[in-house]
């Protein structure tokens, strides 16, 4: 009888610690609920960012600045009066 309680008790101590929901799997799950709240608010500040763009980018009112900067970054862009320096 009593081999069979100290068995039956080791058997919930390991799976306690080390079992599909025991504390190893709890330090794990907040570990990575640490790096998903670290990613959600680079996440956030990229959105909020683009947010701000679609907004400048308004058809009422366009803000000539950001769409010369679109201009030149994505379509490649530039002015009869720039100069352009070629790196190689």
């Amino acid at each position: 009888m009593l081999l069979a309680c100290l068995a039956s008790t080791a058997y919930f101590v390991y799976h306690a610690r080390y079992g599909r929901h025991g504390l190893e799997a709890r330090n794990q799950l907040i570990e990575r609920s640490a790096l998903l709240d670290f990613e959600i608010k680079g996440l956030d500040t990229v959105r909020t960012k683009l947010r701000h763009d679609v907004a400048l980018l308004s058809p009422e009112v366009p803000n000539a600045d950001l769409i010369e900067e679109i201009a030149r970054d994505v379509l490649g862009y530039v002015r009869k009066d720039d100069k352009i320096v070629s790196v190689q």
